[in-house]
């Protein structure tokens, strides 16, 4: 279903793999974070020169010295040498004087003295201008004032000259420090991603990539191939894995992340699921199926991961293993009326050969009209031939283990009653579950009894059925009905705690009622409506199942 990919790379481990990939990641991120810090340190040392520029700008301008030299034209030596004198000073390439005509008054290049420049006055706004200016002597970082004349009016503009090499010089020491911080960062990096591969290492148990990619396929494969439902749950009780097979028997859809309370609803299937059941071979009744439900927590080098639950459709095995313990029950109560027969025979064959022609005529009339009695007696209130069968099979059944069955004289069952099918499994199971319960209580021979009422009206079927049994303990009255409850081990090849539960659930399906009475001599009455009130949709759609499982065989409790 799922392809195996190959495994490659197998000598590197996972960790190892890791390692590199997040040294390699570490390593790249650094040295792009080192290029844009660096990047970003150089546009700043601009942005500083540049308003030193501008501060050495706006001092010059307002230097007396080159007010006065640009007011007079006498003095125009005396901007030159005040310029020269404030460029010195300042560290600065040049301090360049123009008036508002371009001209220059000043320049480190005596020859441009007297020349106009290329570019407009900026400053005739009154404010201060930076920016990086390509001039005469190279890329510097500008600044530019105006120089305010003796009114308070712009009569010129200083420019105002730094380095570019100075800031990049400055770029330079500060690298190395940069470096190192970028180096002890990409140290701590590569220390966390040991720690990292290592942590994944073990939350892996030791597999490579490859073994975890081919586990999944694996698992996949099997989960949702195999006949059997897998459900798996985390440590918190959420459900995390819902193979097919338990989706269908579940008849659940979207459980992922959910609890099973949040999809299931209140019963035995649900306390299975979640632990409050606890056992092995959990048999639980659903509409449709007979599970069987395990439970197994995981653990894996002494962490709790969760637990696995396997539920397995027994409902055609179950009905095949009950049908074959009818059988047997039938094969025992043959065997034994055989030797019953024999017996009559040698009684006969001594009284005939005694010469007891007329007590060997009585008693054979006796014993050949006693189970046609019988039959005639059930057909009497009885209409119905299926159930009549049902009843003289029971009764036959119970009389080779001592228990006798009355039909009570009020009994009117008609030929064609509605819920036959379903009338048939509940009076079977009440009857053998009052044989069974009168058989180990009986302190005699014959003493133990059972007594079957049916009574169909104009609005309703009461089945009641009677024993001389232990009853029910009280205790226990609530809880009787539920799939798996039961006071006594297996039979044979049945699996007991299945048959009340089934009863009520036919009950419930069909809108009726059952009750058992408390105290020694347990007494079970059924009431269904002539006609169903209002059958559930998933128990109209489970109908033909759960009949057929009901019709195969005897569960007891």
């Amino acid at each position: 279903m799922f392809p195996r990919t190959p495994r490659r790379r197998q000598g590197r481990r996972l960790s190892t793999r890791i390692l590199a990939s997040q040294v390699a990641i570490l390593a790249v991120t650094s040295v792009i974070g080192f290029i844009l810090f660096a990047w970003a340190q150089r546009a700043q040392l601009d942005n500083e020169y540049e308003q030193r520029a501008l501060s050495i700008a706006q001092v010059a301008a307002g230097d007396p010295q080159i007010r006065e030299g640009m007011t007079d034209p006498a003095s125009g030596s005396l901007v030159q040498a005040t310029a020269e004198r404030i460029a010195h000073s300042a560290g600065a390439s040049y301090v360049v004087v123009i008036d508002l005509n371009g001209i220059r008054h000043s320049h480190p290049v005596i020859g441009l003295v007297g020349r106009r420049v290329a570019e407009p006055i900026v400053v005739l706004d009154g404010k201060g201008h930076v920016g990086i200016d390509q001039g005469a002597t190279g890329r510097s970082a500008n600044g530019k004032a105006p120089l305010l004349g003796p009114s308070g009016g712009v009569i010129g503009e200083v420019s105002v000259g730094i380095p570019e090499n100075n800031a990049a010089g400055k770029l330079w020491r500060e690298l190395p420090t940069f470096a190192l911080y970028a180096g002890i960062a990409l140290a701590v990096g590569c220390a966390a991603s040991y720690a990292l591969a290592r942590q994944l290492k073990r939350s892996t148990f030791g597999l490579e990539l490859e073994e975890i990619a081919g586990l999944l396929q694996d698992r996949e494969a099997m989960l949702h191939g195999i006949r059997e439902g897998v459900i798996a749950f985390d440590p918190r009780g959420r459900i995390t894995l819902v193979n097919d097979e338990a989706r269908r028997l579940l008849q659940i859809d979207t459980a992922l992340g959910l609890q099973p309370k949040e999809v299931l609803p209140e019963g035995r299937l649900r306390d299975a699921l979640d632990g409050t059941l606890t056992g092995n071979d959990l048999t639980v009744l659903t509409d449709r199926y007979c599970l069987v439900v395990n439970r197994m927590p995981v653990g894996l080098h002494g962490r709790e991961l969760g637990a696995v639950v396997t539920v397995r459709d027994r409902t055609e095995m179950v009905g095949l293993l009950r049908e074959l313990d009818s059988v047997r029950g039938l094969t025992d109560a043959l065997r034994a009326q055989q030797h019953e027969f024999a017996n009559r025979m040698h009684i006969l064959a001594g009284l005939l050969d005694l010469g007891e022609h007329e007590a060997a005529l009585e008693y054979a009339v006796e014993s050949a009209g006693a189970e046609p009695a019988l039959t005639e007696s059930v057909r009497q209130r009885v209409g119905n031939p299926l159930m009549v069968g049902l009843i003289v099979a029971k009764s036959t059944v119970a009389a080779e283990r001592g228990v006798r069955i009355t039909l009570t004289e009020e009994s009117q069952f008609g030929e064609q009653p509605p819920h036959l099918r379903g009338l048939l499994t509940i009076v079977g199971n009440l009857l053998d579950n009052a044989v069974d319960a009168a058989v180990s209580e009986a302190a005699a021979p014959g003493a133990a009894h059972v007594r079957l009422s049916l009574l169909e009206t104009r609005s309703a079927i009461t089945v009641q059925v009677a024993d001389s049994g232990p009853g029910v303990p009280s205790e226990a009255v609530e809880s009787i009905f539920e799939d798996g409850w039961s006071t006594r081990p297996d039979r044979g090849t049945a699996r007991r705690g299945l048959g009340l539960a089934l009863v009520n659930r036919l009950v419930q399906h069909h809108g009726g009622t059952i009750t058992v009475s408390r105290g020694a001599g347990a007494v079970f009455t059924v009431t269904l409506p002539l006609y169903d009130s209002d059958p559930a949709p998933a128990a109209q759609i489970a109908k033909a199942n759960l009949f057929e499982l009901a019709a195969l065989g005897d569960d007891r409790w």
